[in-house]
């Protein structure tokens, strides 16, 4: 790299750390640590809902998508819309009139302690693996783009995320998420602009050109099987609509950031418009892929390798830097979010919340040291390990959806039955990878075993008592 893109990066990183440092004064309790005394603007927990669900890998290969074929992908943002907007009908009202740090705590007054612990374990076994094997393919992509080692890029960005996630608490990680959001989205428009300013005066041409090979087509009505089909606009709306639900409904990183604005109107502003910016996002990005199609010719790359290719090999110094800043930004804002939310379900949801901020950020610290040693541990060669934590969600996400959904009912439940619906649901995924079935349905169907495995166990438990 360039000592000026050096540089760059250099100052990003003590920016982030002398950040956190500064914003560590305003934690007095463990509350504030997790919850960032319930003031932080509804604007900036929005833009880090969207920072921390976009991971590098999300940055790189939504253009690689749009290069190699269409942009089908966006029906599934579409449907992110339709999920949140579920999710702050049915399940925010309840965080919020609950008062609620964890939103598991919601389950363990319906359902019991057990519960409880259950499902923060099924989210803490989620985010470990799914966040751990995230992070390690997230420093293989900045690896190739600076130049460093495996090692060193791990250690890298977990340092830096370490230090102002412990210092500052959720209060400086949204802050920081929503700086990282509108610089890595900053980048994409940067390279839209640079490509057009250099098609200049063919652009028009050019786009034209896309359109006619197809390559701008979003909606896609045609299929032989919707229910194998993916992209058909039924699966990607459905699937995505379900997807982020279950994802932003039920996964505490998620809901964290909504819970600490200060009332549930705040909140659902927040949670709403995270969909339309995610939208956009996915808009500037899938752009930028079909861009960079027609500015090298179309030419065969390593897949999800289009943009880092483009990024090191044609843009100038200074705004390689910038966009290697966006890269990192991406890796920190997933990393730093997980640390927080891990350390907050395991103090509220097994402690009880019985813990101090110098407590608070010693968990931090331990679960960031467990992420940080399966990134060192495990290597981009581990292809099943990785293959297992990126998909680890779709097998978690229906079950603990459905267990929010069955605490609507107004039904008790034995702890059996549930534990019985949600083993099933995480089992009906591995029969419904085994036929086929587009992955867009799973935690649509994963919900509905869930809560009907759950109510007939439990009629059927009930009967068994009575006889």
């Amino acid at each position: 790299m360039h000592w000026i893109d050096t540089s760059i990066i250099i100052l990003f990183l003590f920016g982030l750390m002398g950040f956190g440092w500064w914003q560590s004064r305003l934690n007095k309790s463990s509350a504030d640590y997790f919850l960032g005394g319930k003031n932080i603007p509804w604007v900036v927990a929005m833009f880090s809902i969207v920072a921390t669900e976009t991971s590098v890998l999300t940055f790189i290969s939504i253009p690689g998508i749009a290069y190699r074929g269409n942009w089908f992908f966006l029906q599934l943002a579409i449907g992110y819309i339709f999920g949140r907007i579920l999710v702050s009908i049915f399940l925010l009202p309840k965080y919020f009139s609950s008062g609620v740090t964890s939103i598991y705590e919601v389950l363990g007054e319906k359902f019991g302690p057990e519960i409880q612990k259950v499902a923060s374990g099924v989210f803490l076994i989620t985010r470990i693996l799914a966040d751990g094997i995230r992070y390690l393919a997230t420093a293989v992509i900045v690896q190739v783009v600076t130049g460093w080692s495996l090692p060193m890029a791990v250690i890298v960005i977990g340092s830096v995320t370490l230090v102002y996630s412990l210092l500052g608490g959720i209060r400086t990680i949204v802050w920081i998420d929503s700086f990282q959001f509108v610089l890595y989205l900053v980048g994409g428009l940067i390279s839209i602009f640079y490509i057009l300013f250099n098609m200049a005066p063919s652009a028009s041409e050019e786009i034209s050109e896309l359109n006619q090979l197809g390559k701008l087509d979003f909606l896609s009505f045609g299929t032989e099987n919707f229910l194998k089909d993916p992209w058909f606009m039924l699966s990607a709306v459905v699937g995505g609509m379900f997807l982020s639900f279950a994802s932003h409904g039920a996964d505490y990183m998620m809901v964290q950031r909504v819970l600490g604005t200060k009332d549930l109107e705040s909140g659902r502003k927040a949670m709403i418009g995270s969909g339309l910016f995610v939208f956009l996002q996915f808009g500037i990005f899938l752009l930028a892929g079909s861009l960079i199609y027609i500015y090298l010719g179309g030419m065969e790359l390593e897949k999800d390798r289009e943009f880092s290719t483009f990024i090191i090999d044609h843009l100038p110094i200074g705004v390689k830097g910038l966009l290697l800043a966006g890269i990192l930004s991406a890796a920190m804002s997933t990393l730093s979010s997980s640390i927080n939310s891990l350390a907050s379900s395991t103090i509220n949801d097994w402690f009880k919340g019985s813990a101090d901020l110098k407590m608070s950020r010693i968990v931090s610290g331990l679960w960031a040291i467990v992420l940080i040693g399966i990134a060192l541990i495990f290597d981009e060669g581990d292809s099943a390990i990785v293959i297992m934590g990126l998909t680890i969600a779709s097998f978690t996400y229906g079950g603990l959806l459905g267990l929010f959904l069955l605490s609507k009912l107004d039904q008790s439940f034995q702890p059996i039955s549930l534990i019985f619906g949600l083993i099933s649901s995480c089992l009906i995924v591995f029969y419904l990878k085994e036929v086929g079935l587009a992955w867009t349905w799973f935690i649509l169907v994963s919900v509905a075993v869930n809560m009907g495995i759950t109510i007939v166990t439990e009629r059927f438990l009930r009967f068994v008592k009575y006889l």
